[in-house]
């Protein structure tokens, strides 16, 4: 019996475009590797919107648990000090969802990432909205918030084989947040993870 598992969603804009790539080289690099190395951390991968509309970044975690966020591994040593001030529109979500395992939301290099968030809007007519956009994209994964920021009661998450050749938002609902995101890291899994007793 597999436990179910979990899905961080971390969201932002980065301000500085002198400092977008070394910054980009240490999330997608060291940042990664950190992270991974942390209890309950499984798998991640970053992207970039490449079309739509949300932020600009997102990176997806696969958790084990919400334990996650209260080790001391994870709370001595967070490492986005010296990025902070560029770090823009930042949202750090928790989802749960059925069947999520640690390749989920894994997408090649020539691959995309769909997604549909419910910002701003009320739990009523998040799912009011998220009802229409099922109808159009069976084949979304949609979860509910779990916790930490909490800025969408629900996100669906896709992930594309290849880019789609001409995309256009779903407009099924008024309001939602609704992007094509393309990869900027391999998908990686935590090779060696250890539970805390």
């Amino acid at each position: 019996h597999q436990e179910a598992m979990f899905s961080y969603i971390v969201r932002c804009n980065f301000s500085d475009p002198a400092k977008e790539k070394p910054w980009n080289d240490w999330y997608s690099g060291p940042k990664l590797g950190q992270m991974l190395s942390k209890p309950y951390f499984r798998s991640t991968q970053r992207f970039r919107r490449s079309d739509g509309t949300g932020r600009n970044y997102l990176a997806l975690w696969i958790l084990e648990s919400p334990e996650a966020f209260n080790t001391h591994e994870y709370k001595s040593d967070w490492g986005f000090f010296e990025w902070r001030p560029y770090i823009i529109d930042w949202s750090r979500d928790l989802f749960a969802g059925n069947g999520l395992v640690e390749d989920s939301f894994a997408v090649s290099p020539q691959g995309a990432l769909h997604v549909v968030s419910f910002d701003g809007l009320s739990k009523d007519n998040a799912e009011k909205a998220q009802k229409a956009y099922a109808f159009v994209h069976p084949n979304m994964t949609w979860m509910t918030i779990a916790g930490l920021d909490k800025h969408t009661e629900i996100i669906g998450v896709e992930a594309l084989d290849e880019l789609p050749r001409s995309w256009r938002p779903s407009n099924a609902a008024v309001g939602p947040q609704e992007a094509i995101y393309l990869p900027i890291s391999d998908f990686h899994r935590a090779s060696s993870y250890r539970k805390v007793d």
